[in-house]
């Protein structure tokens, strides 16, 4: 099974691992400190993804780069996505008016992914994991891993 790890750079960090049947199968934040441990750090991060396919990214490409090495060394291939591409795919233009808003509602959205996905429901879901959650979500769909967004989902 091909995975992809979806990834709201930063030095605390949203990564998402997605199946290739489009559901999340894990998710966290992880905070790295210093651009010292993320380098550390970054291996292991993806050495615990089996199947690891592609690495979608967002954010700081300078942090982006630690990733972009290591997952090349692994065999995987890499991209970025600017926040505005996938939240024209995912958010509603009335959902995205202010930055308030636009985190609101990828937290609401990210809610119903791992409800779909039967992936653990949080006890809190901070705005980098549940960003990172919908850049995956964004990257299954672009590659066709699945074919449309379940109405699950999409329920509003």
């Amino acid at each position: 099974m091909a995975r992809l790890l979806a990834v709201d750079l930063g030095l605390r960090a949203g990564l998402a691992v997605f199946g290739d049947d489009g559901r999340l199968e894990d998710y966290r934040s992880q905070s790295f400190g210093t651009r010292t441990r993320l380098r550390r750090a970054v291996m292991p991060v993806l050495e615990a993804v089996d199947g690891l396919d592609e690495v979608v990214m967002e954010g700081d490409r300078t942090l982006g780069e630690i990733f972009e090495r290591a997952a090349h060394h692994r065999g995987a291939r890499t991209s970025y996505v600017a926040a505005e591409r996938w939240r024209r795919v995912l958010l509603l233009d009335r959902e995205q008016h202010s930055g308030e808003d636009a985190k609101h509602n990828a937290d609401a959205l990210a809610r119903r992914v791992i409800t779909w996905s039967g992936a653990p429901a949080p006890t809190s879901l901070r705005h980098d994991a549940a960003e990172a959650i919908l850049i995956g979500l964004w990257a299954v769909l672009e590659r066709g891993w699945l074919a449309k967004l379940p109405a699950e989902v999409t329920r509003r």
